[in-house]
């Protein structure tokens, strides 16, 4: 299991060589550090977890230190304690202003301050995890779904989270990609650790994955985030060459550099990737680097689309009526037996996303107990498909031109319902507005001609 890793910076030697002898024997990797420069050399080689911070030093004190630090990394500053045998209440006072977790005086009470750093740590993981919790409105901690499908999914996650190789995530926008990688964390070694998502980020993406150096400040990328845990990278298909690049030499070495930086820094972080994407195909198109497929396609994990677990389609129904009843405060309806079995045959081209916001906008703007097949069919903008109409669907065609036929016709429709609102239907189809526009470049379509063929 990897444990914090705690930076220790105190001018006094036995100190810090004793507080480094008891936290090792606790099972904490641990830096010294003797003053306030070294304190910046070891934070620049290493991004700590917790930090011990002594206030009077001879370059610099540790009040200065802390505000220094809390410019540079702000929310994301790993918990300081800080300590001196000549601190005064006004001190205290400062420092916990300015983000430091907790004020200990010395000489110092060995098992207050293991107690300190233990509760600490706890803080800043809750911390971490609430902040994750309301960004992406994750409150899942297990995949929903009794059927065989998921039973065995769930086995083969928790076999899967007790090694600490890479895992490639594969599956359809939608059918819960991300659950699942927070899942296999919560099952893994490193559970306590953080749970870092990245997606490919706009900009620049080595600076926010791999962090920075500049003028001797230092931004932390994702990377470093997620030291001691799990990195999430999400649709790993949509990274350019170069990114693929960087990546690859990363996993190949476990250590990366900083965008500006001099030194290599060690990475200790397990990483899932995900992707929408057929990287088989794409490495045979030149579109993926082959090498780096095989690097993180060492734990393959496929998550199927909701059509292949229809059997738990009404525990998810009942699942997301509950969410949004206690959540958002929005009035309980049922739903009819004839509208679950019309769900149960529906195709989910959106998979779970698109059960979940179909539940909220059935809450939203219906009436009355009881919600019935024909005010599903109304939610879901189409009559019940029937066998003698599936032809259209593509179903005589190979998987990859059926699916892109699919696409198209998915996204036109979703472009004529939101008057061509691209935020909207990025948020129907569950993708990213830069992914949105690159599929549609890719499947020929134009917001104009739609526009012009609904007005027609």
């Amino acid at each position: 299991m990897s444990m914090a890793y705690v930076l220790v910076v105190d001018d006094e030697r036995d100190i810090r060589e004793l507080v480094k002898e008891i936290l090792v024997d606790e099972g904490y990797e641990v830096a010294i550090a003797e003053n306030g420069e070294a304190a910046r050399r070891g934070r620049r080689e290493r991004r700590p977890d917790l930090v011990l911070l002594d206030i009077w030093m001879p370059d610099i004190d540790g009040i200065s230190l802390l505000k220094e630090w809390g410019a540079e990394e702000g929310d994301a500053l790993p918990p300081v304690i800080m300590m001196s045998g000549h601190g005064t209440v006004e001190t205290a006072v400062e420092a916990t202003r300015l983000g430091a977790y907790d004020f200990l005086e010395k000489p110092l009470s060995m098992a207050k301050l293991l107690l300190t750093i233990k509760r600490a740590l706890e803080a800043d993981r809750l911390r971490r995890e609430n902040l994750g919790l309301r960004r992406h409105d994750q409150t899942v901690t297990e995949p929903v779904g009794h059927g065989t499908v998921m039973h065995h999914l769930r086995e083969q996650v928790k076999r899967i989270a007790q090694h600490d190789a890479w895992v490639l995530i594969t599956g359809e926008p939608g059918s819960g990609k991300e659950l699942f990688a927070r899942y296999l964390h919560a099952n893994s070694v490193r559970r306590n650790g953080p749970f870092i998502e990245a997606g490919v980020p706009q900009g620049n993406p080595a600076i926010e994955l791999f962090g920075s150096e500049e003028g001797g400040k230092i931004h932390y990328g994702r990377f470093e985030q997620a030291n001691s845990g799990t990195l999430f990278l999400d649709e790993i298909g949509d990274m350019d060459a170069a990114l693929q690049a960087r990546l690859l030499r990363t996993l190949q070495s476990r250590s990366f550099m900083r965008v500006g930086g001099s030194e290599p820094v060690k990475l200790d972080a397990r990483v899932l990737a995900a992707t929408h994407h057929d990287l088989a195909q794409d490495v045979q198109a030149k579109r993926f680097r082959e090498d780096l497929y095989y690097q993180l396609n060492v734990v393959p994990l496929r998550v199927p689309p909701l059509r292949e677990h229809c059997e738990d389609v009404p525990e998810l129904l009942n699942y997301y009526m509950n969410v949004f009843v206690n959540q958002d405060n929005l009035p309980y309806r049922r739903f009819s037996m004839a509208a679950q079995n019309r769900l149960r045959n529906y195709p989910w081209p959106g998979n779970v996303r698109e059960l979940k916001n179909l539940v909220q906008r059935l809450l939203i703007l219906g009436t009355g107990a009881e919600i019935g097949a024909d005010e599903v069919d109304a939610a879901l903008g189409e009559a019940p498909v029937s066998m003698a109409a599936t032809s259209t669907l593509g179903f005589d065609l190979p998987l990859r031109e059926a699916r892109d036929r699919f696409e198209k016709a998915y996204l036109e429709y979703q472009l004529r319902e939101t008057g061509g609102n691209i935020t909207k239907v990025a948020k129907l189809a569950g993708m990213e507005r830069t992914h949105l526009y690159r599929k549609m470049r890719a499947l020929g379509i134009s917001i104009g001609d739609v526009q012009e063929a609904a007005d027609q």
